[in-house]
């Protein structure tokens, strides 16, 4: 007969990001994250196919967090919504620093940097979305997309909210 384990999937996932902020990509494996929580290789197997799927539903998780929050900002002030966005980018880019450094993780995650980039922006834009109705520009699609992808490369080059609302401001009148 099995032996049941609660919650072994959340224990997995929880060992799993412990070892990636502590030891790095190449050093967390499938066995270690196994043997941290007593249990079988193939028992991990069982709920996640690679340590890539691993990381990714733990990330994901974590994302899914930060759109929720940003979603359930109730205004309509366009500085409220942006900075909520900003906020959500700066938490989750600041939990994973070390993983986006880590050069192992780099080599493996690049092939499909350019689909989950796009995803992002997507998600991004949608939220964006209502803010650009106020606009004189007639693809107001287009300007979501746009100002994403702006608020995500100047996130992640440091540029403080201040100066991106600012410029958002421009763009959109």
């Amino acid at each position: 007969m099995p032996k049941i384990i609660p919650n072994i999937k959340e224990q997995l996932l929880r060992e799993a990001k412990r070892q990636l902020m502590e030891q790095g990509y190449g050093k967390t494996t499938i066995r270690s994250v196994a043997n941290a929580c007593n249990l079988g290789i193939g028992t991990v197997y069982n709920y996640f196919k690679s340590k890539d799927r691993l990381i990714a539903t733990f990330m994901a998780e974590d994302w899914k967090a930060c759109l929720v929050h940003v979603k359930n900002q109730t205004s309509n002030n366009p500085e409220i919504i942006l900075k909520s966005i900003y906020d959500a980018l700066i938490d989750f880019i600041s939990k994973y620093q070390p993983l986006f450094c880590d050069s192992d993780a780099e080599k493996v995650f690049a092939t499909g940097l350019a689909e989950k980039h796009k995803q992002l922006r997507d998600q991004l834009a949608k939220l964006i979305i209502p803010i650009c109705e106020q606009s004189s520009i007639s693809d107001k699609e287009f300007l979501s997309e746009y100002i994403a992808e702006a608020l995500l490369t100047w996130t992640v080059a440091g540029v403080a909210f201040e100066k991106q609302y600012a410029i958002v401001c421009k763009i959109i009148k």
